[in-house]
């Protein structure tokens, strides 16, 4: 990080969510991280067929699917589709709309950024980030993937896993956490959402301040911040 700036992440939603929508679902964050770090939210590629929204002017997106059109994170996917084209994502937003210090994921977001610290760990150029923050994740069951945590990923990592969390149950994202060297690991006893209450915010910002030494005053957020 440049001194003087707050820290930049690319900021990845979950399946069936949007760059607009996630900007809407993360307020209380963006707040509670003022000064500190900011969000800028990319949309996902690929658009979710057989939506009532699918015609909106903000459709639901996905990273990859585990079937044609569908997505199902316990799901070992014989023939998953999408991700290549999710990472070539990733890589031209940290590029075109970078510097960026590290990513934000939740839930097949945080499975993606996952898949990013791994090959970022193993010195893949394309990924230039230093930390991520993973909420609701998981690791994809799909054989496919599994080159993705064959090695303890090298990455400052911050996983954040919701006790009650019915869709991405906390098992498999303790799970992910363990391919990590070294994760910090935060509960919480809420469902599947971004938490900000201040147990969080405190574990939020002790793990960003690791990465902003001589932090400044917030800068205006440029285009697309979340």
């Amino acid at each position: 990080m440049s001194e003087g700036r707050p820290l930049r992440l690319l900021a990845l939603h979950g399946y069936r969510q949007s760059e607009r929508r996630f900007r809407q679902r993360t307020g209380a964050l963006r707040k509670a991280l003022r000064g500190v770090a900011e969000l800028v939210a990319l949309d996902a590629p690929h658009l979710v067929p057989g939506t009532e929204d699918e015609a909106s002017d903000d459709p639901p997106r996905g990273w990859w699917f585990s079937r044609p059109g569908t997505f199902e994170a316990s799901e070992a996917a014989e023939q998953p589709a999408g991700l290549e084209e999710s990472l070539e994502a990733v890589a031209r937003a940290l590029e075109e709309r970078g510097p960026f210090d590290g990513l934000l994921g939740f839930s097949q977001g945080a499975a993606l950024a996952a898949m990013v610290c791994a090959l970022r760990a193993r010195g893949d150029p394309r990924f230039p980030i230093t930390f991520a923050i993973l909420v609701a994740a998981f690791a994809s069951r799909a054989p496919a993937h599994d080159h993705f945590y064959r090695e303890p990923i090298a990455l400052p990592s911050l996983h954040v896993v919701g006790d009650a969390d019915a869709v991405i149950a906390a098992g498999l994202s303790a799970e992910l956490a363990q391919c990590f060297v070294e994760p910090v690991v935060i509960t919480h006893p809420g469902g599947h959402f971004v938490p900000v209450a201040a147990p969080q915010k405190e574990a939020y910002l002790d793990f960003l301040g690791r990465f902003c030494p001589g932090q400044g005053q917030a800068e205006q957020p440029g285009v697309g911040a979340v």
